[in-house]
């Protein structure tokens, strides 16, 4: 799901100082430093916020490297996610969405704001591939800032809308596949829309959807994580597969990313809670 960095959808999304992957035999250690409170802002800056769990933080900063700079994309992207989980987060996980939103007293605000800045990006996005059709990155990015309002819509209020959005958003993540099938961040998109069509999807419209298969967006989640990329982009696809692993109710597996995403963010509560509850068990 979005960004996905807890359960989170997050969820992009979202959620980092180091990351160990733990493998049969032993374990690699991926060293980072966790950025200084007094530097100024960065992208790199506000992803670790989001990894951590500190989704106020990482919006407002966000928020900050769009306004100096509005062609900044991956701000937008990262802005968007960092609201989406604080909404998620306000809401809690019970089945009744109608009534937790009303429930949400910051909520309507929240919403506004998300609102705001993914107009804003797309629009941004838009404007960029007039001028540079073939930018594989905005492309990208267009198509997760979609996705991100799809993952709000059906996932965090349960409202059955959006569709749109969807269809444009598989489109342009699966064009960035077929030009670049090793980008990573395209593929944990592309794997959690597999997932969720599905999934949450009524079998008689999964057509219309594109289809989805479970068992390949979890082996397609895998080779993610364990793909040769940025460290944050690592990050996000590890959070990833711990969210799908987690949700496929495969906790003994979901533990092992969590654990060592807990040593890399150890203030990530949803992380913490989640290994408390299968430690107790």
């Amino acid at each position: 799901m979005p960004r996905l960095p807890v359960a989170v959808p997050a969820l992009r999304p979202l959620v980092l100082v180091c990351a160990v992957l733990c493998g049969a035999g032993g374990h690699v250690a991926w060293a980072a430093q966790a950025p200084d409170a007094s530097a100024p802002a960065s992208l790199a800056a506000a992803e670790h916020l989001y990894f951590n769990g500190e989704y106020v933080a990482a919006a407002a900063m966000a928020l900050a490297l769009r306004t100096a700079d509005p062609t900044n994309l991956g701000a937008y992207e990262l802005g968007t996610s960092a609201i989406h989980f604080q909404i998620k987060r306000l809401m809690g996980d019970g089945k009744d969405r109608v009534k937790a939103l009303k429930a949400c007293t910051p909520c309507p605000a929240l919403l506004a704001s998300f609102a705001e800045e993914t107009t804003r990006g797309v629009a941004a996005a838009r404007a960029h591939l007039v001028e540079a059709p073939q930018d594989l990155e905005a492309t990208f990015l267009l198509g997760k800032l979609n996705l991100n309002h799809v993952w709000l819509q059906i996932g965090t209020l349960g409202r059955r809308t959006a569709w749109s959005e969807y269809r444009e958003a598989r489109r342009l993540v699966e064009t960035v596949l077929k030009r670049e099938p090793g980008h990573v961040r395209a593929r944990v998109a592309h794997a959690w829309i597999e997932y969720i069509v599905d999934t949450r999807v009524p079998f008689l419209f999964k057509w219309a959807m594109g289809g989805g298969d479970k068992k390949k967006s979890l082996a397609e989640m895998r080779k993610a994580a364990e793909a040769e990329a940025p460290f944050m982009v690592r990050t996000e696809a590890r959070f990833a597969l711990w969210e799908m692993l987690n949700r496929d109710k495969r906790v003994a597996e979901a533990a092992v990313p969590a654990r060592a995403l807990l040593v890399d963010f150890p203030g990530n509560l949803e992380v913490a809670a989640f290994l408390q509850k299968h430690d107790r068990r």
